[in-house]
């Protein structure tokens, strides 16, 4: 199987973006997530991407991404990514970040604990035709879950 089926990605080349555009993008996108704004956030997809992840589990199109991102901020509302590093290499990125809040809303339909949390992250995007076409998030679901007091689990 070539790796680019086992990562899930195609091998197109051609997304018309010059490195420093990719860059301004992700700019962009770290300011959209500071004011918690689902909809710009969104407006980064193409009409039919696909984002793969631990909470949202896989959702396609800007409104299904946009109601995933809109749940999260109200889970979260003080919620902080920083990003640590960006690579890219032609069409691909990989973001490597932290994510840290604490849990005031009604994540997953549980009542607010007020815990705070603090998780590494690694998000992947295909960009094609200036757009996000795929992206894939990695990230300690569970450990995020036992730092809110969601899941409770004993030290070894």
């Amino acid at each position: 199987m070539a790796a680019e089926q086992v990562r899930g990605f195609s091998a197109a080349t051609d997304i018309g973006m010059t490195r420093e555009e990719i860059v301004a993008l992700f700019d962009r996108r770290s300011a959209a997530y500071d004011d918690l704004d689902a909809i710009v956030l969104a407006g980064d997809y193409a009409d039919d991407a696909i984002v793969d992840s631990p909470t949202g589990g896989t959702h396609q199109g800007r409104e299904a991404i946009a109601a995933v991102l809109a749940t999260f901020f109200s889970g979260f509302p003080d919620v902080k990514m920083r990003t640590e590093r960006l690579v890219i290499e032609g069409n691909f990125v990989a973001q490597l970040l932290t994510a840290e809040g604490t849990d005031l809303g009604r994540f997953l339909g549980l009542e607010p604990t007020g815990k705070s949390f603090r998780v590494a992250a690694a998000f992947f995007y295909e960009l094609k035709g200036r757009q996000i076409v795929r992206e894939r998030r990695i990230y300690d679901f569970t450990g995020l879950l036992v730092q809110i007091g969601a899941l409770k689990a004993k030290p070894i």
